[in-house]
C-alpha cells in the first residue's frame, strides 16, 4: 500500500488541500496538483500516475474535455478517474460517466469519502 501516485487537478486551493490530505493518508503517496484542466494535461503527458482526482467546473478547460482527452489516449485509456462537482448538476455526473470516469463525488467532499473511493479503485486492502 504504497508508493502511489495522484494527480489533483482542481481550480480551489483548499480543495486541492482538502484532497491531498485525504489521499496523504495512504502511506508513501505522491500528490501533483494542477489548477486547470490544460496544467493537468501538461503534466498526464510527461509523467505516470496512479489516479486523477478531477474538477468538472474549472476556467481555461473543464474536467469533461480532460476526461476526453484522457480516454483517448491509449496510453492513459485505464487510468483511474474520480470526479469531483457540486451538488445538483446531474448532466455533469452523467456525462463524466459516460466519458469514462469511473467515480463521482460530490462537493463538498468529505476526506473519508475520497480515501475510500480511491482504496476501492485501486484495489488497496
Amino acid at each position: 500500500m504504497s508508493g502511489y501516485k495522484f494527480l489533483v487537478v482542481e481550480d480551489s486551493p483548499l480543495m486541492r488541500q482538502l484532497i491531498t490530505f485525504a489521499l496523504g493518508r495512504l502511506r508513501g503517496s505522491v500528490v501533483d496538483e494542477a489548477e486547470d484542466g490544460v496544467v493537468g494535461l501538461k503534466k498526464l503527458s510527461s509523467q505516470r500516475y496512479d489516479l486523477i482526482i478531477l474538477d468538472i467546473n474549472m476556467p481555461i478547460m473543464n474536467g469533461l474535455k480532460v476526461i476526453s482527452h484522457v480516454r483517448a489516449n491509449p496510453d492513459l485509456a485505464d487510468l483511474p478517474i474520480v470526479v469531483v462537482t457540486t451538488e445538483g448538476v446531474e448532466e455533469d455526473r452523467e456525462r463524466a460517466l459516460e466519458l469514462g470516469a469511473n467515480a463521482y463525488l460530490t462537493k463538498p467532499v468529505d476526506s473519508s469519502e475520497v480515501y475510500t473511493t480511491v482504496k476501492k479503485l485501486l484495489k488497496i486492502d
